[in-house]
């Protein structure tokens, strides 16, 4: 079976088939069950490695705390830098450093 939305396959699970890529949900009758768009999992697993990712001193610019945990990313062509993308610990602003 494939996924109605993104056209990836289904993969089993219990009672349900589940698309990993967009979190669409069916049972085997083909009813919908709930579906998950890819942004909202991509929040979700940010959100759960939060505590697990380097910190580096630099200041927040809108609370001013010195501490945010940080991430790169390629967000542009690949002969560009990357992006820097930090997250202050305190207030939980988000910035990016090109």
């Amino acid at each position: 079976m494939f996924c109605p939305k993104c056209k990836t396959i289904l993969y089993p699970e219990g009672e349900v088939s589940i698309c990993k890529k967009c979190g669409y949900k069916e049972d085997k009758g083909g009813a919908v069950i709930t579906s998950t768009t890819a942004s909202q999992k991509e929040r979700e697993v940010v959100d759960d490695i939060s505590g697990t990712l380097p910190t580096t001193v630099i200041e927040c610019g809108k609370c001013g705390h010195n501490k945010a945990s940080w991430i790169i990313r390629q967000t542009r062509a690949s002969d560009e830098p990357e992006t820097r993308i930090y997250q202050c610990l305190e207030c939980k602003h988000k910035w990016r450093e090109y």
